[in-house]
């Protein structure tokens, strides 16, 4: 068993908290931010595409649900790596998970200024960011009671959607030609899972659960569960009404939708909701990339000064801090569409060493069935390089870097 080194952080989060930080940080980067770019890959495959996302988030989630109940504290694949395959696959996963969880983070904080103040949309990611750093850095109970308010608010927002879309007006949907090809839809599938990998959330909180053998499984797979169910309803109902060449056009799809529909006066309350979404996904991520950032530093891999626990609050305050800075930085000069793809690559590079980490667990361990962490690994490449040439290269390049760090550290090391 792992056990933490340095400040310990407090077990306060339940089964409840832990659900819905974990959807908290699924609904929304989807439903607002990925589905039309999806839209635009796979046409009228996107529910295809959303299947293969899904498959490969419920191999991810089970691999990651297994490996977090054996290694119950913060760092998530990070950890597993490290305790798995060795050091240096545990830094990997590590580096990779946060630097495309950061991309993720200014993306959530870029979609919130595009909704809810399109002229001055990076001031107002900016703000965002400095917004959400201070309700983490007041603790994590905090953090899991507003994005419980922001979660129900959404999906009472979602249902509206879908109950317009569904049945309302589908006159104005139109088709792209269907000319898509099998890596068409694996690019789509690629996008959709950046919507879908909030459920390591969870598993990076592993310090701050109770129970957490038992409630980080469940959390996650109960989690995973409602996200699918609501992605695949809004997408229908999208898909119904705009069609999948509508769908595609459009920069605020859901506002889209109930306007063709027949109630437009029902679009700022969508994008509202959107700018919800997207703050609960933003809140949950920087939880997540600071936790990963603070397990790093303990093992010397970042400055040590990250690893302070807050006396009073019980966080990673340093870290968090840390996080916040370069967040509101990535999203005050990077464009959204390229954080996007850039995060996804990044992230599948994560779950695959998370998947081959887990495919090492016997049946003492209680492993997962064989071909879990076997489809979730191949799944991550194969969908990986389907990703747009840019999002793979500017992928590698990040991960080249990480890998020249460490071997710089490591020889520091050796002379020493």
């Amino acid at each position: 068993m792992v056990t933490p080194h340095g400040g310990a952080l407090q077990r306060r989060l339940g089964l409840g908290d832990s659900v819905v930080i974990g959807l908290g940080s699924m609904v929304g980067a989807g439903i607002f931010a990925a589905l039309a770019p999806a839209a635009a890959a796979a046409g009228p495959w996107l529910l295809a595409a959303l299947a293969i996302a899904a498959l490969l988030a419920y191999c991810n989630a089970t691999s990651s649900a297994r490996l977090a109940a054996l290694y119950p504290v913060s760092g998530g694949t990070y950890v597993y790596g490290r305790e798995r395959l060795g050091p240096f696959w545990g830094y990997l996963a590590g580096w990779g998970f946060v630097a495309g969880k950061t991309a993720s983070c200014a993306a959530m904080a870029l979609t919130v200024g595009s909704y809810a103040w399109p002229e001055h949309s990076r001031a107002v990611a900016v703000a965002a960011v400095l917004t959400i750093t201070a309700i983490n850095y007041a603790g994590v109970q905090k953090s899991a009671l507003a994005t419980r308010v922001i979660v129900a608010t959404v999906v009472m927002v979602l249902a509206v959607v879908v109950a317009v879309g569904l049945f309302g007006n589908h006159s104005a949907a139109t088709t792209l030609p269907d000319s898509i090809g099998p890596r068409d839809v694996l690019e789509a599938a690629g996008l959709l899972f950046f919507a879908f990998a909030g459920y390591a959330r969870i598993a990076t909180l592993g310090e701050e659960v109770r129970d957490p053998r038992r409630t980080i499984p469940r959390a996650i797979m109960i989690a995973l569960a409602l996200a699918l169910a609501v992605y695949a309803l809004v997408a229908t109902a999208a898909l119904a009404v705009l069609g999948s060449a509508g769908l595609a056009q459009a920069t605020d799809p859901l506002a889209r939708v109930v306007s063709a529909a027949g109630a437009p006066g029902l679009a700022p309350v969508v994008r509202a909701g959107a700018v919800l979404a997207a703050a609960g996904s933003l809140l949950g991520l920087i939880l997540g990339v600071s936790r990963t950032t603070l397990a790093m530093a303990r093992d010397h891999y970042l400055p040590g000064a990250l690893t302070a626990v807050h006396p009073r609050f019980g966080v990673p305050h340093r870290a968090e801090l840390a996080v916040g800075a370069v967040v509101a930085v990535v999203a005050a000069t990077f464009d959204l569409r390229a954080a996007i793809g850039f995060s996804s690559f990044t992230v599948l590079v994560y779950y695959l060493i998370a998947n081959v980490s887990a495919g090492t667990l016997s049946a003492l361990e209680d492993r997962a069935a064989r071909w879990i962490p076997i489809v979730g690994a191949a799944g991550c490449v194969i969908v990986g390089f389907a990703l747009p040439i840019g999002s793979v290269l500017a992928g590698l390049a990040v991960l080249a870097v990480g890998v020249g760090w460490y071997a710089v550290r490591a020889a520091g090391r050796r002379r020493g």
